[in-house]
């Protein structure tokens, strides 16, 4: 018994990294069809609402005596890991597929490792830094693919998903380092309500209520927001948080190394066009996941 624990102990961090790049994998697709009938800040405002909103009952069971002392952290934490690159990826989105956008996404490790060796004091061994470094030249070669299938140039809102993992990588070293004393459903869901009336503030000086009545595709869009926001934002977070204090901030990013796999998929599935220097730097990607997973 003990044993059979053990191996459950071992192999259960893997299994939770999978599970959330198919939640995060599945983004993408979702942030696609609310762009159907919102715009950015409509689609990356209405995914931290419902996430806020999904929470909610637990962040007002929690709210006497954590929100007071510890808000500016919450605060912060929510914009740089929720809010803003909520937006930036919708933004992004506007001229990238969602394939491109979940490849760019593995940009994530990389940044959390800059980010944690500069400001955090963090430590990382060599193979390790190898397998992040493999994956990041899958994720270089993905991105310069043209529309013809040839080496080209790099799509300038790209760099909108590349600012968004940096924030990634600010976020998760924060969460192991400042508040990794709180619950992580705690954690996301205080977060949430930090950020929720800032995020439905910022909705109301759009023109939401008009789109939502006369667009043809808003409740399409509205109903893949809120998975985006239950699912992919709310219990994912909480998952993604629970994995960083059990594990690392480094282990617990290089999940974006698999959600590629998931982004192309669905967008496959949607018809969106793959050539033979994507699935080369899907190779590169997965060689350096295993890399990872065999020596962190």
């Amino acid at each position: 018994m003990p044993i059979k624990r053990l191996k459950q102990k071992k192999y259960f961090p893997i299994l939770v990294l999978v599970f959330l790049a198919m939640i995060w994998g599945s983004s993408f697709i979702l942030i696609k069809k609310g762009l159907l009938a919102y715009s950015p800040i409509q689609v990356g405002t209405l995914r931290i609402i419902f996430a806020c909103l999904v929470l909610l009952p637990i962040a007002l069971k929690n709210i006497k005596g954590n929100l007071k002392p510890h808000w500016k952290k919450f605060l912060a934490l929510g914009l740089i890991s929720n809010l803003i690159p909520a937006i930036l990826f919708a933004t992004a989105e506007t001229e990238l597929s969602s394939s491109l956008a979940g490849m760019l996404n593995a940009l994530t490790p990389v940044c959390t490792i800059v980010v944690g060796v500069t400001f955090f004091k963090s430590k990382i061994n060599r193979p390790v830094a190898l397998g992040l470094l493999i994956g990041l030249t899958g994720s270089i070669i993905i991105s310069f693919v043209g529309g013809s299938g040839e080496l080209g140039t790099f799509n300038i809102y790209a760099l909108m998903v590349i600012f968004a993992t940096l924030l990634y990588g600010i976020s998760g070293n924060m969460i192991k380092d400042y508040v990794n004393t709180f619950d992580p459903v705690v954690l996301i869901s205080l977060t949430t309500l930090t950020i929720g009336p800032i995020s439905l503030a910022v909705l109301l000086t759009t023109d939401f209520v008009s789109q939502t009545v006369t667009h043809p595709d808003a409740w399409i869009s509205l109903l893949c927001l809120f998975i985006l926001g239950s699912i992919g934002t709310a219990l994912a977070l909480a998952v993604f948080n629970k994995l960083i204090k059990s594990t690392s901030a480094v282990f617990a990013s290089s999940a974006t190394y698999l959600i590629p796999i998931v982004a192309v998929g669905w967008g496959l599935i949607d018809g969106e066009v793959l050539f033979p220097l994507h699935f080369a730097g899907m190779g590169f990607i997965i060689l350096g996941v295993i890399i990872i997973n065999k020596y962190k």
